[in-house]
C-alpha cells in the first residue's frame, strides 16, 4: 500500500506556518515525510513568488533537486488547472518539460478541459499518469476514451463527509462494473480527509495525506508539519493491517 505525503497543493503561502513553498522547505518536507511513513511524494510546483507554476524551468528546478537532494521514492507532480487556467497553454508547458528531469507520473483531473489531449501527450512522453476522478461523469470519461493511466484517485469533492462517501461509493461502483483493475487511491479534503482516509484503508485502497489535504490531526488539532500528517496516517495503516 502506497502512503502518498501531498506536500503543498494549492494552498496559499502563509495558510500554514510550515506549508513548503521554496525549493529547500520541499526538499526538507520530503525528507521529513518520508522518515514519517511516506512512500511517495506528491507536490505543486512553485514559482518564485510562492504561486504554483507548470514552466518548465520551475518544474525543471523542483524536480533536479528532488532528484538530487531528495529522499529516493516517486515523485508525482500536479497539472490540475490551479496552476494554469489555461488548458491549450498548459499543454505547451507541460509539452516543453524538460525529458532528463521529468517527474515519475503526475495527476490529471478528467473533468477539467483538455484532460484527454494531456494524458496522451503523457503517454507519449512516458510519464505515468494517475487520473483524478472528481466526479461520476470523470469516471465516465476514463472508462469511455480508453486512455491509458497507471492509477485511479477517487477524489470527492464534496464538504459533507456522508455525500463525499456516496459520490467515492458510485465511482467505485461505475470502475468495479467496467471492470477497471488498475490501482486506487481515495482522499478527501479538510473535514473529509480523515474519514475518506479511513475509509480507503478499510477497502484496501491506497491513501495520502499533507497539507494539501488538512491541516488538522484527526482530533482536529492543528498539525506541526507534513511529516506529523504522515506518521498519524501510518500508524492507522499499520492499525488497520494488524
Amino acid at each position: 500500500m502506497r502512503i502518498v505525503a501531498c506536500l503543498n497543493g494549492d494552498r496559499r503561502p502563509g495558510s500554514h506556518p510550515a506549508l513548503p513553498v521554496s525549493l529547500d522547505q520541499m526538499v526538507e518536507d520530503a525528507h521529513s515525510a518520508v522518515d514519517a511513513g511516506a512512500t511517495d511524494l506528491h507536490v505543486h510546483p512553485r514559482g518564485p513568488g510562492g504561486a504554483e507554476s507548470l514552466d518548465p524551468q520551475v518544474v525543471g528546478a523542483l524536480m533536479e533537486r528532488l532528484r538530487n537532494d531528495g529522499p529516493q521514492v516517486p515523485v508525482s507532480l500536479t497539472t490540475a488547472l490551479s496552476a494554469e487556467s489555461d488548458p491549450v497553454r498548459r499543454y505547451d508547458l507541460v509539452q516543453r518539460w524538460a525529458s532528463p528531469m521529468l517527474p515519475d507520473s503526475v495527476t490529471v483531473n478528467l473533468h477539467e478541459a483538455g484532460s484527454v489531449d494531456l494524458v496522451r501527450l503523457l503517454n507519449d512522453r512516458r510519464v505515468d499518469v494517475e487520473a483524478g476522478l472528481w466526479t461520476v461523469d470523470a469516471a465516465r470519461i476514463l472508462i469511455a476514451t480508453g486512455i491509458t493511466v497507471s492509477a485511479v484517485l477517487v477524489e470527492p469533492t464534496q464538504v459533507d463527509t456522508g455525500d463525499a462517501r456516496h459520490n467515492a461509493d458510485t465511482i467505485v461502483a461505475l470502475l468495479d462494473k467496467a471492470k477497471d483493475r488498475r490501482p486506487r487511491l481515495l482522499h478527501g479534503a479538510d473535514a473529509t480527509a480523515w474519514p475518506m482516509l479511513e475509509a480507503a484503508l478499510s477497502a484496501g485502497m491506497d491513501v495520502r495525506t499533507g497539507l494539501e489535504d488538512t491541516l488538522r490531526l484527526p482530533d482536529g488539532t492543528e498539525a506541526e508539519n507534513n511529516a506529523d500528517l504522515v506518521a498519524r496516517a501510518a500508524e492507522l495503516a499499520s492499525s488497520t493491517a494488524a
